[in-house]
């Protein structure tokens, strides 16, 4: 057994079994010269020993580590840990299923005290090395070694407010130091193996945790709602850091090559600038479009529209990619068939077909599956204004009673009630609330976050960024103003227009029936589906 090597120059393709879907992806966008930072990746087949704790897969873990860090160094010409020159990696995982969000990465790998001053020697930044020494302590913490999040977040909270400024990204170089000292301090109790300033150790250790990931209740739950109980692990892939956070002509992003929402041929482009790309997945910001791009960086906006082009034409289906600027460059780190609503897949499958990148047989297997009863456009009827605007992330209509966490959902929906999921930011531990809701809301986030692609998979209408909506987890209850809305009350969720309503809204259902009427072109006679009535339905809710 083997590591596999992306971005040496060979050509033969790993299979997505072997190394899972996102490297098996890396390595086909390698092969195409698109700007891929390189990577090696530990094989799905580990995966279950590892997590089993059995010897001979902990050593193979740790020569294939060695194996492919010595291939990094090489190919990077940058050096593990190093004091003047040093490679910092990102430890992701990687099933043969796509499962957006619901396994662990850590980044910044490797970024030790003397990384940290190796750091500010290659780049001049002190304040990019500062602030990658803290991200690494904060995920670590989480993720490996298993900590709430909430103290360490107290401590970036609280060095936020004694600045004076609005957010992290704000801090200077100066400040961050300081929280990074901060931050270590607790973490010492945890630090028996040395993985502190041991980049060989925070490496082995961050591989470990991201196959456990593998059985986390959220991977669980999600595999068996989405029926990808027969995957057998996931892979671990292992690649050269590119830094979102290096300035104002840097950043993290995710864009789609169409609407996964509508399906519509117009990309969606989601950035944030001087960031790292777990803070645009996350949801716990809000993102810029692509118009903010492209007045901050025009060509390399072109350079984005141009990539998810040729993606799509690649992989003959829209795309859904993540990406980083690293000073005024452009670095793809992912793609992936994009997770879209049973409506948007539709057209999609039907626009396709019109454009000669699938056959109409390709094009039925893809829509498989899809239940009439959701290949419908639902809208609002409705006079009033919106109690709040947000981002539409997820299409259609929906309305319900609040709940502010997913066991409420779960408690709620068990009644037979329809269920409005309201958080200030939704993470993939939400997913069995997601399954359980009618429609999400969410205080902020970005139509791009994990949170966000769940929900279209998922075809529930979902509206992010309502800053207009204070939530108050505990209490249970929300603020729009002066308006509470309390667990139970009924709102309603416009995913079309990204608009919140208070009360029960007047829905309208109709049929996609120009492209269901293609469809039936494509079947065979004897699979044929039959009339779709389309007479608009009132639905009063």
């Amino acid at each position: 057994m083997t590591i596999v090597r992306i971005g040496d120059g060979r050509r033969a393709l790993p299979s997505a079994e072997e190394v899972g879907a996102k490297a098996a992806n890396l390595a086909r966008m390698a092969a195409l010269d698109l700007p891929v930072p390189p990577a090696f990746v530990l094989p799905v087949q580990l995966c279950a020993d590892v997590v089993a704790g059995k010897s001979q897969a902990t050593r193979q873990l740790i020569d294939d580590l060695k194996e492919g860090i010595a291939f990094l160094e090489q190919a990077t010409g940058k050096t593990f840990g190093c004091s003047r020159n040093p490679l910092l990696v990102s430890v992701r995982s990687g099933a043969a299923r796509s499962m957006p969000g619901m396994l662990d990465t850590v980044l910044n790998v490797g970024c030790t005290s003397r990384a940290v001053r190796g750091l500010v020697r290659a780049t001049g930044r002190p304040r990019l090395a500062w602030d990658c020494r803290r991200r690494l302590l904060e995920s670590y913490a989480e993720t490996v070694i298993g900590l709430e999040p909430g103290p360490l977040a107290e401590r970036l909270n609280q060095m936020i407010a004694a600045e004076g400024v609005a957010n992290e990204r704000e801090l200077d170089s100066e400040a961050l130091e300081r929280l990074a000292a901060d931050e270590r301090r607790p973490l010492e109790d945890f630090d028996d193996d040395g993985w502190l300033e041991d980049a060989d150790v925070q490496l082995e250790r961050s591989a470990r945790a991201v196959y456990r990931s593998w059985i986390s209740e959220r991977a669980r739950t999600y595999r068996r709602l989405e029926g990808l109980e027969h995957l057998k692990g996931t892979a671990v892939t292992v690649q050269a850091m590119v830094f979102g956070n290096g300035g104002t002509s840097s950043g993290a992003g995710v864009a789609f090559s169409r609407d996964p929402s509508t399906g519509v041929d117009e990309p969606v482009i989601d950035v944030l600038f001087d960031s790292q790309g777990e803070d645009v997945v996350s949801g716990r910001r809000t993102a810029e479009t692509e118009a903010a791009l492209s007045r901050a960086l025009p060509e390399v906006a072109q350079q984005l529209r141009a990539t998810l082009k040729r993606l799509e034409g690649a992989f003959r289906d829209v795309q859904d990619i993540e990406f980083t600027i690293e000073e005024g460059r452009l670095w793809i780190l992912q793609t992936r068939a994009a997770k879209r609503t049973p409506r948007a897949a539709l057209r999609i499958a039907v626009d396709l077909v019109h454009e000669g990148l699938i056959t109409p047989e390709e094009a039925l297997g893809r829509i498989e599956g899809l239940a009439l009863d959701a290949l419908t456009e639902t809208s609002l009827i409705s006079a009033r204004e919106p109690a709040a605007i947000g981002v539409a992330a997820s299409g259609g209509v929906a309305t319900g009673r609040a709940a502010f966490d997913s066991a409420s959902a779960e408690r709620l929906a068990a009644t037979g009630d329809p269920v409005i999921l309201i958080r200030h930011d939704t993470s993939t531990a939400d997913v069995a609330g997601f399954a359980a809701a009618s429609g999400i809301v969410t205080a902020v986030g970005a139509r791009t976050a994990h949170a966000s692609l769940v929900a279209r998979q998922m075809g529930k209408p979902c509206v992010v960024g309502c800053a207009a909506i204070r939530v108050d987890g505990d209490a249970h209850q929300a603020r729009i103003g002066d308006t509470v809305i309390a667990s139970e009350d009924w709102i309603t969720v416009d995913g079309n227009a990204g608009q919140v309503h208070l009360g029960r809204g007047e829905i309208v259902v109709r049929r996609p029936e120009a492209e269901l009427a293609e469809v039936s072109k494509w079947r065979k006679p004897r699979g044929a589906a039959g009339s779709l009535p389309g007479v608009p339905v009132c639905l009063n809710s």
